[in-house]
């Protein structure tokens, strides 16, 4: 595939990103798209390799390996390296009805597991997959393609996220006709208010919406199935229901002091300034605001990540980000985490390195268990104590965390921002549709068949499986319109 030996002559160069400094200025994307002369070199270093373990999509110690939607990886990057931009384009599509998202948002486990990080560095997968859409997009080529006949069956897919539109996307390609609900005001789900605009720009969440309804998907905000429409007329009327509302419970901080004002969830903090960013470029003050005050982010991951980028765009005084788990080693043991397992390796992600250009230092302190929150007189939150914790097996040999004596640490905070994961899908929707839970308060649905015990009502994404990738989500929603439609055409 490609060069042969491309991988040996060209060193893995990334996109170019707009300098910290200069993008905490404004709310925009700052990747900066390749030419396509620098995107074919980065695209020879793909090898002919054999067996490509970069779209087996595995789980390999409890962490993905490989892309989960099975891209053809090693097919379009020799159709790029060629210069054959819209026949790798085609072969994107096949398996990834939305590269741009997973272009942009993906951790990209497929580079994890690509051949070459074998004794080198990956090739720079997830930056060829969204040139090559955005190419795509920009030569005209992503057009509005409506089936050409209708099956006469009815779908109603709840939820607007990647596994519902995924869903959605299938099944009107099949011919049904699909309606989507959503709750909020505009489609999208996790990927309009959960992700922020400069990581995922919402006009390129719209480009696809819009390009959907063109080819007949029909897309029904302000509508929350089981408050506004009962889940009874949603059965009566369709033919099926594909259920995609998400794992949007969070998980909570149980440490004394927890109600203070000035603690909110992650996706409270996230979806307010992103709603008020699109209706009035923020002059409405409907948002949470970090401007000035000391921010304290609990939670290590990706959504943690976002609040600090969206917090240091309002210019606060202080950041920190606390992790309970170890900090992670700079390289991978290939030992415990042999190739082609996912990197369990520390990651300086864009949002830290936004708070180290303007405070100069990583806001991150691992190991940290957070023992109280103080208040003043008015209940407004100016502390928080933490304490070092180490993890040791217990009697059944779990990991449980000990403190450490000598290890706490007092921290002004008067913003505090719970991104510690989620804990399953809300109740309303699962109990009004009669479906079974399984243990993890998640519809119960097998992987694969994605049938709950209601005949004609599948459960695909976060709902099923509980909190994961944007590309499982992608995944299940293709899987779940292809037994939906089996269920549909017998």
């Amino acid at each position: 595939m490609g060069k042969p030996t491309g991988f040996m002559e060209y060193e893995r160069k990334t996109k170019e990103e707009i300098p910290p400094k200069i993008r905490l200025k404004n709310w925009e994307e700052f990747h900066l798209n390749q030419d396509l002369d620098n995107l074919r070199t980065q695209a020879s270093r793909c090898i002919d390799c054999g067996t490509p373990f970069c779209h087996m999509g595995l789980t390999m110690s409890g962490v993905t390996s490989g892309c989960p939607v099975y891209n053809l990886i090693p097919e379009w990057n020799d159709l790029v390296y060629k210069d054959r931009m819209r026949d790798a384009l085609a072969r994107l599509l096949k398996t990834n009805n939305f590269p741009e998202f997973t272009g942009r948002v993906c951790p990209a486990p497929c580079e994890g597991s690509c051949t070459v990080a074998l004794n080198s560095q990956a090739v720079t997968i997830k930056d060829i997959e969204r040139e090559i859409i955005d190419y795509g997009f920009e030569q005209g080529w992503v057009k509005p393609n409506p089936p050409k006949t209708r099956t006469g069956k009815t779908v109603a897919v709840v939820g607007s996220g990647p596994a519902g539109l995924a869903a959605a996307d299938q099944l009107n390609k099949m011919g049904h006709t699909v309606t989507v609900y959503e709750r909020a005001d505009r489609i999208g789900g996790l990927l309009m208010y959960g992700i922020p605009a400069m990581k995922l720009d919402k006009k390129v969440v719209l480009r696809r919406v819009n390009l959907m309804e063109e080819e007949g998907v029909k897309f029904v905000p302000n509508m929350e199935v089981g408050k506004d429409i009962p889940a009874d007329k949603i059965k009566k009327e369709f033919d099926a229901v594909v259920l995609c509302g998400g794992a949007t419970k969070p998980r909570d901080l149980s440490a004394e002091g927890r109600n203070a004002k000035g603690v909110y969830f992650a996706m409270e903090f996230l979806t307010k300034n992103t709603k008020s960013l699109l209706d009035s470029n923020l002059a409405d003050n409907n948002y949470i605001s970090a401007r000035g005050k000391d921010v304290v982010v609990i939670g290590g991951g990706d959504t943690g990540a976002d609040c600090i980028a969206t917090a240091m765009r309002h210019g606060p005084k202080s950041m920190t980000q606390l992790e309970i788990l170890p900090k992670p080693p700079l390289t991978r043991d290939p030992v415990t985490n042999p190739w082609p397992e996912w990197p369990k390796i520390l990651r300086t992600e864009y949002a830290q390195q936004e708070a180290i250009a303007i405070f100069g230092n990583d806001p991150r302190d691992f190991s940290q268990f957070t023992k109280r929150i103080v208040s003043d007189n008015q209940g407004q939150a100016k502390e928080i104590h933490t304490v070092g914790i180490k993890w040791e097996k217990d009697a059944q040999g779990r990991f449980q965390p000990v403190e450490i004596a000598g290890t706490e640490k007092v921290r002004k905070a008067d913003l505090i921002l719970l991104a510690m994961g989620f804990l399953g899908p809300e109740d309303t929707v699962a109990y009004q549709f009669g479906v079974e839970r399984d243990d993890r308060s998640n519809v119960k649905a097998a992987y694969g068949k994605f049938t709950t015990n209601v005949p004609g009502v599948f459960a695909a994404g976060d709902m099923r499986r509980g909190q994961s990738l944007i590309v499982w989500a992608i995944n299940e929603g293709r899987g779940a319109a292809k037994a939906c439609d089996e269920y549909l055409m017998g």
